[in-house]
C-alpha cells in the first residue's frame, strides 16, 4: 500500500508541475506534421494539421516529386 501511496503522490507532482509550466506561459507541446515525412522517409501528411502545415507540406511532395524525374 505504501508504494501505490508514493506512486499516486509522484503522479499528482508531475501534473501540477506540468500546469505550473502551461500557467507560466509556456506554450502547450505541439507534435509534428507529417513527421518522418518532412525528411523524406515516408509516411502521410492526413490528419489534423493546420493550412499552413498541409501547404508546406504539399510544396514538400511536389519538390519531392520533381527530384525523382
Amino acid at each position: 500500500m505504501t508504494i501505490f501511496i508514493i506512486t499516486f503522490f509522484v503522479l499528482i507532482l508531475a501534473v501540477a508541475a506540468m500546469a505550473v509550466g502551461i500557467i507560466a506561459g509556456r506554450p502547450a507541446i505541439k507534435g509534428s506534421c507529417g513527421g518522418l515525412n518532412q525528411v523524406g522517409l515516408g509516411g502521410s501528411c492526413s490528419g489534423a494539421c493546420s493550412l499552413t502545415e498541409k501547404e508546406e507540406c504539399a510544396k514538400h511532395k511536389a519538390k519531392q516529386n520533381n527530384n525523382n524525374i
